[in-house]
Parts: C-alpha cells; sequence; structure tokens
C-alpha cells in the first residue's frame, strides 16, 4: 500500500476573463502572488520545501521553466528545486501527481504543486510567408537580393496567427476544442437549449457561492496601478436562456450548437496546493485538510476528447468498488456545457459503457445536487493549466463545508486525454 499524501492547504487567484488584450498579469506574476499568499500562513519556512511543480500550458517565452521563475519569486530559495510540467488542460493535475508520485517515493517529503496560465497574453505570430520573408532578408548580401525579397513582400503576410487558435486546435484531427464538443452533441443528441440551461446554472451556481462565501480559497491580486482584483470577473449574473439564445454558434456556424456563452472562457489565474507525507506533517506539526487516495490517466480519440473523465474516473470507481453516487461529490471540470452533459450520458449508455469502458452495462447518472455544487468553469473560467489544481482544491473545501468525505475531481485533455482524482476531508 502507497503511503499516504496529505494536503495541507491551497489557494487561487481570482480567475480574470480575456478581454481581446492582455490581460494585468503575466503567468509568473499570477504563480507568485498565489504561492506567496498561500507560503506565509504555513508553519515551515519556504526555504523548507522539497520542490515546487507547476504545471503551465503556455508560458511566455521569458518564463521558460516557469516552475523554477516561480519558485525563486516567492523566496523558496536557491535550494529548492523548480520544475514545470504540461499536459495541456490537465497541467495543474500532473503536477500533483508528479508530486504525490515523489512524495511515495521517499524523494520529497514537502512539495509546493500548483497550476498556471496567462491566457490572455497568448502571443500573435507572424505568419509563415513573413517569417520566410524575414529570413531571406537576414540573409540579404546585396541590394539586389534585399529587392528581390521585397518584390516577394505581400500585405497579406502581416496578418498575424493567434497563438492561442494554434494552440486549442488539435493537430492530429485539426479540429478546434469546441468543434470536438459539437462532436459530442451529436453523438449524444444535446441540445442547443440543453448546453444553455446548463450554462446558466453554471453562473447561479456561483453567484450563489459568492455571496455565501463558498470561494474563501481565492487570494485578492494587486495590480501596478493599485486596483484590487479580489473575485472571478467571468461570472455574468445577469445569464439567460433568452440572452443565451442570441449567440450564434461559433465553431460549426453552419450546424453548431456551441457558443460563446456555453463554452469555458479564456482566462488568466493561478492556483497552489501544499502536499505532505506523513513524516513531514509530524515535522512540522501540519494539520492536514484531506488526502489524495488516487489518480488515474486515461486516453481515447482525439476528437471525442471531452469523453476524457469518463475514462479516467470509471476505473477508480472500479478500483475502490464505489457506484457514480456513492461518492459525496463531484468537480466535472466545465470545458463546454456540451462535454459535461456527454460525460453523464456516457455513463449512462449502457452500449457506450459495455464497449468502451468494458463494464456489464450502464453505471447511471450522478445526483445532479452532488455535481460542481459551486458552479464551474463556464461561468469562472478555464485558465488551462490551473483548472486541474483548483478542482481539486474546491472540491476539498466544499466536501469540508458540506461535512462530505469522498469526491473526485475529473478533466477533460486536448489531445483525447482525462484525469481524475479520488479525495478523502480530513
Amino acid at each position: 500500500m502507497n503511503p499516504p499524501v496529505y494536503i495541507i492547504d491551497g489557494a487561487r487567484t481570482p480567475f480574470l476573463k480575456a478581454r481581446n488584450a492582455p490581460g494585468p498579469f503575466a503567468a509568473a506574476d499570477l504563480a507568485t502572488a498565489a504561492g506567496s499568499a498561500l507560503l506565509v500562513r504555513q508553519r515551515f519556512a519556504p526555504e523548507q520545501l522539497d520542490e515546487v511543480i507547476l504545471g503551465c500550458a503556455a508560458p511566455s517565452p521569458d518564463e521558460v521553466n516557469i516552475g523554477r521563475v516561480a519558485a525563486l519569486r516567492m523566496g523558496c530559495g536557491i535550494g529548492v528545486q523548480g520544475w514545470t510540467v504540461m499536459r495541456n488542460c490537465a497541467s495543474g493535475m500532473q503536477a500533483i501527481d508528479s508530486a504525490m508520485a515523489n512524495l511515495q517515493r521517499g524523494r520529497s517529503q514537502l512539495v509546493l504543486a500548483g497550476g498556471v496560465d496567462a491566457l490572455s497574453r497568448a502571443p500573435l505570430l507572424f505568419s509563415e510567408p513573413m517569417v520566410h520573408g524575414f529570413a531571406g532578408w537576414m540573409a540579404a548580401r546585396s541590394l539586389g537580393e534585399r529587392l528581390a525579397v521585397l518584390r516577394k513582400f505581400r500585405l497579406g503576410h502581416l496578418a498575424p496567427v493567434i497563438g492561442i487558435m494554434k494552440g486549442l486546435t488539435d493537430p492530429i484531427v485539426g479540429q478546434l476544442m469546441g468543434q470536438t464538443a459539437e462532436n459530442l452533441a451529436w453523438r449524444f443528441g444535446i441540445t442547443r437549449d440543453e448546453m444553455d440551461a446548463f450554462a446558466v446554472d453554471s453562473h447561479r451556481r456561483v453567484a450563489a457561492a459568492q455571496d455565501a462565501g463558498h470561494l474563501g480559497e481565492i487570494v485578492p491580486l494587486i495590480d501596478r496601478d493599485g486596483s484590487v482584483y479580489a473575485s472571478d470577473d467571468g461570472l455574468r449574473r445577469d445569464a439567460s436562456l433568452a440572452g443565451l439564445a442570441k449567440l450564434k454558434p461559433f465553431f460549426d456556424k453552419k450546424y453548431g450548437r456551441v457558443t460563446p456563452g456555453n463554452s469555458s472562457q479564456i482566462t488568466d489565474g493561478a492556483a497552489w496546493l501544499v502536499l505532505a507525507s506523513e513524516a513531514a506533517v509530524a515535522r512540522h506539526g501540519l494539520t492536514p485538510i484531506g488526502r489524495i487516495v488516487d489518480c488515474q490517466w486515461a486516453a481515447l480519440e482525439p476528437e471525442l476528447m471531452g469523453l476524457g473523465p469518463v475514462h479516467a474516473a470509471t476505473p477508480i470507481l472500479q478500483r475502490h468498488g464505489l457506484g457514480l453516487n456513492d461518492l459525496d461529490l463531484w468537480e466535472l471540470n466545465e470545458a463546454f456545457a456540451a462535454q459535461v452533459i456527454a460525460c453523464l450520458r456516457a455513463w449512462q449508455d449502457d452500449a457506450y459503457c459495455r464497449e468502451r469502458l468494458g463494464l456489464p452495462g450502464a453505471l447511471g447518472e450522478i445526483d445532479a445536487a452532488r455535481l460542481n455544487i459551486d458552479g464551474g468553469a463556464v461561468a469562472l473560467g478555464h485558465p488551462v493549466g490551473a483548472s486541474g489544481v483548483r478542482i481539486v482544491l474546491h472540491l476539498l473545501q466544499a466536501l469540508r463545508r458540506t461535512g462530505g468525505r469522498r469526491g473526485i475531481a475529473t478533466i477533460c485533455i486536448g489531445g483525447g486525454l482525462g484525469g481524475a482524482m479520488l479525495v478523502e476531508a480530513l
């Protein structure tokens, strides 16, 4: 039996919606702010960490190995190693899993694991013809050669390539992530009204959580001008079926059902967890808030990537002899409303469970009162590297608040992957 891995504490920044311009904070700023606020309230010094592991899907060119950058900026000292992992949408969850592996092997005793992305700062790129033009210009050795390069130039070469659109496009099947959600909508007969109703409910649940003070894991941000960012700003309190119905499909403009209103938002944010071994808990006098019981990764067709949670969470359920509603709570990351609904329908689909999951029949239906009780990424946003940590942290906080014991946090991953973690509140 593996040694226990304890969750001591956690924190995240507000999730800030991208608004067609670079946001006020770089990814390293976000990670440093959340991590510093978390570390200052611990019973150990930052220098006593064994390592800092940070998931990030899209670091800036000046944030290479952003895990080490953040570790040094947080004051962990030169002796604490910092490193970075990337598993697309589950980069933060991968950081937790990597930390868990090192803790269970005895290579580390005390780890800060997190995730971050500042998607508003995804770069604009030069087109390929423009890049070749620059290369030709730099290689030119005479006026004639330079004039030859200029004669090939066209104004269209200056049209920028939007980096985030390339990052959100699967290179194997050539589909944007939203198009994979459209695939699931057609596969499971999910209507536009069902997607929009799910989105409205996500906003409603986040609004209720904010009003009730149920998002206490957030630490405020302050920019260089002194402006304070204290809460997630993608929430639409006025979200309604009538309002969402006015939005046009974005990914399949002729036949589609997925719109910006029933999709997760492009967002900036960071989240961290302090993880410890049993020995570190005793040494530093720590009080765990939970423990990680199990973790599972899965792979499937890239064009059906949204079903990753079904393929990752099901083996955990089987290993522990659990049904869907034997868990007190679920956090299923809301990449798209259609994607979450498709996961729920896959578990209810007798043929899918037999043919794809190797089960004798359908697993059943998750009680809606157990799923994403405080809303999700449709209302909060999905800063790709951070979301895996956010759902684990918030699941644990929600379990403790409601008196629950066990829950699963699960996430779909671009490229046709899924990740899931079973946690227990203490």
